[in-house]
């Protein structure tokens, strides 16, 4: 009997990784900067009391605020790149802790500033920012800060508001910690009992594609069984963690945790409301869907591990650069620089860290600062859902590059709500190049399964996960217990209503779903954003797509936007009104769409 295992984090190619050494040269120097950042505190106290001395003063510390809030998420950017990629790594995993509580160190010291400017008067900003050129730029800042002054407490509330985050986070870095360092998954075996293959966070996305039945089968089963292991544990930290948005919710004066999640965005809770409206309205595609995989697998009961099942025979494999090569190509309309910049992060500057290894965090990410370049972490396996991967987590890191090179700092942090439009935007625009390019039937099946596979993460599982989260807060609200049998059952319930009759439930294991979340769950309504994303993204990908006049310009421009609008008014201008349901509605009719041309193809 042969394994395939995963390689260890020391065999994995240096081209192929990341380069951390662009952030600080080496871990001494980023333990420098660390202390630095804590004597600069001192300078930070002298602000104090002084905001309302002058303008000059007030321009003086806005500044230093900036200056100081870039530093800090430096520091805690190196900490978190480097433990993502090898969480067996404790060396690692203790400098991400000195660099999480230096973050909340650094937001109890600056948690007087709001308040004060409060004090200030908003009258007063608005003449020293029209009248003194060192404050122009910070017109949307104050109008924000107004927007959520009912919401801002007094200068000691929040230093302790700030204080508790350091701890707040244990029930997000527990269940991180037990689901990246100490899971163990069985290994998945194939039908003929020759080869075992190992399961990982970096592997099962390509086990749940494998051909054969029982590969996905078991490797699906093993990854649930090892989440179901520490389901009490996950759950009481997951309770922890909906605990504390409640808190900051009410602590904040919000009616409830939604409220709390949108309001800083300004995003109306009808937006969220209209999502879950339309995604349970549309469930009848997926129920069309799930019919049309059974008929073309021939096989008489559908189960959840045949969701990603390939269609065809061919195998379409897709090498790392011929993935960079294909984006560039789907990327073209945005003109040479987007494709010239994506290009070279993507082959020269080691923004992203290609290749599964043991100890590899789960998930893909985009993440970086003002000061450095983008960084991107994957399990790249060399098929067209990495592809489609490695171009979503390219669009984050694209509109991280025009916001840093456009916006000052203080507004060069744009909100999950517009970043996860740019992300989708480049699949669309490469799906799209894909299918026009190469008309192969197996290819063009595959790729029509990777657009399945995607709107299946993002129009399926997130609303799902969207529904269950409110119900979670709710309940949380009104006091009620959250253990792992009510969340596994509200879990399984919620799948089952989106699954229909066309597919067997395994309630138990379905149930656990939740458990796989550790990152999304512990941010307050997160994933909820995914669906507006892909909507938002077909919408804007379809004006660039038809050649509409001006229609790339406006989304370059929402790319350098940043957050200098508010993400609907910024996606309004760039062309897209996520404040209706329409967009929504119309990304059900391109998902409704692809189920018709696999019909055609298949049946």
């Amino acid at each position: 009997m042969t394994t395939t295992t995963v390689p260890s984090r020391s065999e994995i190619p240096v081209e192929y990784t990341w380069d951390l050494a662009s952030i600080y040269a080496t871990p001494a120097d980023w333990e420098a900067k660390l202390a630095e950042i804590k004597e600069r505190l001192t300078l930070t106290q002298q602000f104090q009391g002084r905001l309302g001395e002058s303008p000059d003063v007030l321009a003086d510390w806005l500044e230093h605020y900036q200056a100081l809030m870039a530093d800090v998420q430096r520091v805690v950017m190196y900490a978190q790149l480097d433990y993502s990629v090898d969480t067996n790594n404790q060396t690692a995993a203790e400098r991400v802790a000195k660099a999480t509580s230096l973050a909340s160190m650094v937001q109890a010291a600056v948690a007087f500033a709001e308040p004060e400017l409060m004090r200030i008067g908003f009258e007063t900003l608005r003449r020293w920012q029209t009248t003194h050129p060192r404050l122009t730029i910070y017109a949307h800042y104050f109008d924000n800060l107004e927007r959520l002054s009912a919401h801002v407490r007094s200068a000691e509330v929040e230093e302790l508001l700030g204080l508790v985050e350091d701890p707040f986070r244990t029930a997000a870095s527990t269940h991180g910690v037990l689901a990246n360092s100490e899971l163990v998954f069985a290994p998945a075996r194939s039908a003929d009992g020759a080869q075992n293959f190992e399961v990982t966070h970096g592997t099962i996305t390509a086990l749940l594609s494998h051909p054969d039945r029982t590969v996905r089968r078991t490797a699906w089963e093993s990854y649930a069984d090892g989440h179901l292991a520490f389901q009490k544990t996950m759950a009481n930290a997951l309770a922890a963690g909906v605990k504390q948005n409640v808190f900051r919710a009410r602590a904040r004066r919000y009616t409830s945790a939604l409220e709390a999640a949108l309001t800083p965005p300004n995003i109306p809770t009808k937006v969220f409301y209209n999502l879950l409206e339309t995604f349970r309205r549309h469930l009848p595609i997926w129920h069309r869907y799930w019919r049309l995989r059974r008929r073309a697998l021939g096989v008489e009961t559908l189960h959840e591990y045949d969701v990603k099942a390939p269609l065809t025979e061919t195998k379409i494999t897709v090498p790392y650069m011929q993935a960079v090569d294909w984006i560039c190509e789907g990327m073209a309309p945005l003109g040479e620089e987007y494709v010239t910049v994506l290009r070279r992060g993507a082959r020269e500057e080691r923004w992203i860290d290609v290749y599964p290894n043991k100890g590899k965090r789960l998930g893909a990410f985009s993440y970086g600062g003002p000061g450095t370049h983008p960084f991107i972490m994957m399990s790249y396996n060399d098929d067209l859902f990495s592809l489609s991967t490695l171009a979503h987590e390219l669009g984050h890191s694209l509109h991280s590059y025009y916001s840093w090179r456009t916006q000052p700092i203080i507004y060069a942090r744009y909100t999950l709500f517009a970043a996860e439009v740019a992300s989708n935007f480049n699949q669309a625009l490469v799906r799209d190049y894909l299918l026009r390019t190469r008309k192969e039937r197996d290819f063009q099946i595959a790729v029509i399964e990777e657009a399945m596979s995607n709107f299946h993460r993002y129009f399926f599982i997130m609303p799902t996960l969207a529904r269950f989260e409110l119900e979670i807060h709710e309940r949380t609200e009104r006091g009620e217990a959250l253990t792992a049998r009510i969340l596994n059952d509200l879990m399984a319930d919620l799948f089952a209503e989106g699954y229909g009759d066309e597919l067997a439930m395994d309630r138990e294991r379905t149930g656990i779903t939740w458990a796989q979340f550790s990152t999304h769950l512990y941010s307050n309504f997160y994933v909820y954003q995914y669906a507006t994303g892909i909507a938002g993204a077909h919408a804007l990908a379809q004006g660039v797509l038809e050649g509409r006049e001006g229609a790339v310009e406006r989304y370059l421009e929402f790319l350098r936007a940043g957050g200098s609008r508010y993400p609907l008014d910024a996606l309004q201008q760039a062309g897209v009104d996520l404040s209706s349901p329409e967009p929504v509605e119309a990304a059900f009719g391109v998902m409704a769409g692809y189920v018709e041309r696999l019909e055609q193809l298949l049946l």
